[in-house]
């Protein structure tokens, strides 16, 4: 049996930008509550200056495979110019 990924994810958006990084993120948890092996992708935190997005996956593999996907290339796209910094990811 694989052991469940935990994951935290911190967006730290531009100023002004918070909205349109909740809608980027928004969109993006739409598509990957959907993925296999996924227990949890949601927003636990959020403020003008942080988004917290907690992530539980059920295996790596399912991890890997979602990494590579097209939800999170789209993300990654949409947030390319809107963040301060690259996303934070730790796992928890």
């Amino acid at each position: 049996m694989s052991e469940i990924i935990n994951l935290q994810a911190t967006f730290i958006p531009n100023e002004g930008e918070f909205f349109r990084v909740k809608l980027a993120l928004d969109i993006a948890i739409e598509q990957v509550v959907e993925e296999t092996g996924c227990i949890q992708y949601e927003i636990t935190e959020e403020s003008e200056e942080k988004i917290v997005l907690t992530e539980q996956w059920a295996s790596e593999e399912d991890l890997t495979k979602h990494s590579k996907g097209i939800a999170v290339q789209d993300l990654n796209e949409s947030l390319s110019a809107l963040l301060v910094k690259p996303v934070e990811l730790v796992r928890t």
